[in-house]
C-alpha cells in the first residue's frame, strides 16, 4: 500500500493559483479514478522546531502573522491566515511522506512550492522549504545520507542554499531554465539542459554516475515537478512530451527500486495555460503516483 498525504490545508489559502490549488485537483483525481494500492493520508503539520531546522525565527513569524507584509509575501501570494496553514500542512506532509518511505518502501505528498524558499525568504511560489526539512528530520531520525532529486524545470537554488554545510545531504538538479540556478560542486550535481533530445539522455547519466554513491543513501526526496513538458506555460521544453515524463517517472522509480533506496515524492512544478489545461497537467502528475504505486506494489 503506499501512503500519500494530503489535507484541505493545502488548498486553504484565499490565494488562487496552481500550487495553492492543484493538491485537491490530484486529491479529487485519486478519489474519482483511483489508482490500485493507494490510500490517502493527513499528514501532521510541521512543526516549528522543524522549520527552525532550516529557516530564521523571523520568517517564520511573518508567515504565520503576516507581519511585515513584504516578508510574508516573499514567495509571491497574497497573505491570508490561511497562508500559515497551508504552508504547514503541505511541509508536514513532505516530512510524513519521507518517514514512511524509511518504513515502507515508497511514499508521497501532495506538496508543491518547496525549493526556492530560502532560510530568511520566501521565493518562486515556495514559502517553506520542505525538502531541506525533511532531509533534516530524516538524519535526525538515523538516517546516514539522503539524496534530493530535482527534476524540476527550474533550479532548486533555495534548497541548495539550506543544505550546502551538510555533508550527509547530496543534491542532484537537472532543469530547462536557469532560474534559481546554483554552481556545481562534489555534493551539488546541477546541470541545464537546452534540448529536449537530450533530455531523459541526460538524467539517465545522472542517475548512472549516482550508482557508485547510492549505497550510503538511506533516503531519496524526489521533487517531480511537471513544469519541463513543452505545453507547461513556465519552464516548457520544445520537444518534452507526456511520453518523455512517462518514460522519465519509470526510470526515476526504477532507479530507486533497483539501488533498494526508499523514495518520497512531492508534485513540485506544473502550471495550467493556453495549451495545458486542468485535467491534463492531473494527467500528468499521475505519472508521478502510478510509477510510485508500481514500484511499491512490487517492493523494494
Amino acid at each position: 500500500m503506499l501512503s500519500i498525504f494530503y489535507s484541505p490545508s493545502y488548498v486553504g489559502t484565499d490565494y488562487e493559483f496552481d500550487t495553492t490549488r492543484k493538491a485537491k485537483w490530484l486529491a479529487d483525481s485519486l478519489i474519482e479514478s483511483p489508482i490500485q494500492s493507494i490510500t490517502l493520508k493527513e499528514p501532521t503539520p510541521v512543526s516549528h522546531a522543524q522549520l527552525a531546522l532550516v529557516h530564521d525565527a523571523k520568517y517564520i513569524r511573518a508567515i504565520q502573522t503576516g507581519t511585515p507584509r513584504n516578508l510574508a509575501e516573499s514567495q509571491g501570494f497574497s497573505w491570508d491566515p490561511e497562508v500559515w496553514q497551508m504552508a504547514v500542512a503541505t511541509n508536514g506532509g513532505v516530512v510524513a511522506a519521507a518517514a514512511s518511505a524509511l518504513e515502507h518502501g515508497a511514499a508521497g505528498s501532495l506538496s508543491s512550492g518547496l525549493h526556492h524558499a530560502r532560510r530568511e525568504v520566501g521565493e518562486g511560489f515556495c514559502t517553506f522549504n520542505g525538502l531541506a526539512i525533511a532531509a533534516r528530520v530524516a538524519l535526525s531520525a538515523g538516517a546516514r545520507s539522503v539524496l534530493i532529486l530535482d527534476l524540476d524545470a527550474h533550479f532548486g537554488g533555495g534548497t541548495q542554499s539550506l543544505i550546502a554545510d551538510d555533508p550527509h545531504i547530496w543534491h542532484v538538479d537537472v532543469s530547462v531554465s536557469n532560474f534559481d540556478q546554483y554552481p556545481p560542486s562534489e555534493r551539488a550535481w546541477s546541470c541545464i539542459v537546452r534540448d529536449g533530445a537530450d533530455y531523459l539522455p541526460t538524467i539517465e547519466r545522472r542517475l548512472k554516475e549516482l550508482e557508485q554513491y547510492a549505497p550510503r543513501f538511506d533516503l531519496c526526496l524526489y521533487n517531480a515537478g511537471m513544469d519541463p513538458y513543452e505545453h507547461c506555460p513556465m519552464g516548457g521544453l520544445s520537444g518534452i512530451t507526456q511520453e518523455i515524463l512517462g518514460e522519465r517517472e519509470r526510470m526515476v522509480f526504477d532507479w530507486c527500486r533497483s539501488q533498494r533506496l526508499p523514495v518520497a515524492f512531492v508534485l513540485a512544478g506544473g502550471y495550467i495555460g493556453r495549451r495545458l489545461d486542468e485535467r491534463s497537467l492531473v494527467d500528468l502528475h499521475r505519472l508521478t503516483i502510478l510509477n510510485a504505486a508500481r514500484i511499491a506494489g512490487e517492493g523494494l
